[in-house]
């Protein structure tokens, strides 16, 4: 599997130039808010999301200033919804570090993704990118109405294929398809292309989520502890499939050990012994790996190129990758 820092090549420059900006957008008079960016700046992670924007630049025309605004827009938003996830879970970890709500509590960090968010906006305004600001407004509702749809059905925990398919692509896909279209719309006005990169983007980040919904049976180090979905109560595929191959009764034992708090570590093993046995695994690969090949249908209706084959690669990585 190739590297991140391989797949970076085309994009090496225009990544380190991002940072800048990046950094640049975050800015503030108010000395609080300007440590706690400091912090999440420092702690970034792998930048997929950015890469997914100038690469798609690249491969449907040339980088340009509208591109940097689009991946700092991106970047911006994403940052903003992962603070607001991290309250919303009550999570005191992201990437191995303090979460900013546990250094400095809920309220402030409440505070610091609406800062975000709105400097992601303004950054498009001032910039008059108004098809930037529309497809990033729309993956910002997609996300809320994604993640709203998955706390009412988590209440039941009778989710069926078609709904969890709902929520993650509002939850997950959606801000890796504005990623595609927005670093497209940066470069081109052709709507066909846009909508065509969207629609890639949407195939690679219903496989990421379903990548994520595998890691929760894993035992290496991804970053979370394995059994979290299961403890949160959230319905993943796996899950889903292996509650429909099983019995009544056995469908009712595992509801329960999930409904009833937090399951130990008796309970959680008897749940992914209980996923891996009715083949959920296999089968969750199976719907993963059916969106990388229809992602690169798509993206082999693009001319070849450099940022092309960085593409293909970081597609693959998305599905390979072991964090």
């Amino acid at each position: 599997m190739p590297s991140l820092k391989e797949i970076r090549k085309p994009i090496e420059s225009d990544l380190k130039m991002f940072e800048k900006h990046f950094k640049e957008s975050m800015k503030s008079k108010t000395p609080l808010l300007d440590k706690i960016t400091y912090y999440i700046v420092q702690r970034k992670g792998k930048q997929m999301r950015p890469m997914f924007v100038f690469l798609s630049a690249k491969i449907t025309g040339t980088v340009n200033d509208s591109t940097y605004v689009a991946a700092s827009l991106v970047e911006l938003l994403h940052t903003a919804t992962l603070v607001h996830d991290d309250v919303v879970d009550d999570a005191d970890k992201r990437r191995g570090f303090f979460s900013v709500n546990a250094i400095w509590k809920n309220k402030i960090a409440v505070l610091v993704g609406d800062y975000l968010l709105s400097r992601g906006l303004l950054i498009a305004l001032e910039s008059k990118k108004y098809i930037l600001l529309e497809i990033l407004s729309r993956a910002v509702q997609a996300m809320s109405e994604g993640e709203l749809l998955q706390i009412e059905k988590a209440r039941r925990l009778d989710i069926k294929e078609e709904i969890y398919y709902q929520i993650i692509e509002q939850k997950t896909a959606s801000l890796i398809a504005a990623s595609c279209s927005a670093g497209t719309a940066s470069v081109t006005d052709d709507s066909s292309r846009i909508e065509l990169m969207r629609q890639f983007g949407e195939k690679v980040g219903m496989a990421f989520q379903i990548k994520d919904d595998l890691f929760d049976y894993g035992t290496k180090d991804i970053g979370k502890p394995v059994g979290i979905d299961i403890k949160e109560k959230k319905m993943t595929l796996p899950l889903i499939f292996a509650l429909n191959q099983g019995t009544r009764q056995e469908k009712k034992r595992i509801i329960n050990h999930i409904k009833k708090g937090k399951p130990d570590n008796q309970k959680l093993n008897e749940i992914i012994s209980y996923v891996k046995d009715k083949g959920g695994l296999e089968y969750a690969k199976k719907v993963m790996l059916k969106y990388r090949d229809e992602a690169l249908v798509l993206l082999n209706q693009f001319e070849a190129s450099e940022a092309k084959s960085s593409m293909i690669q970081l597609v693959n990585y998305v599905i390979d990758r072991e964090k």
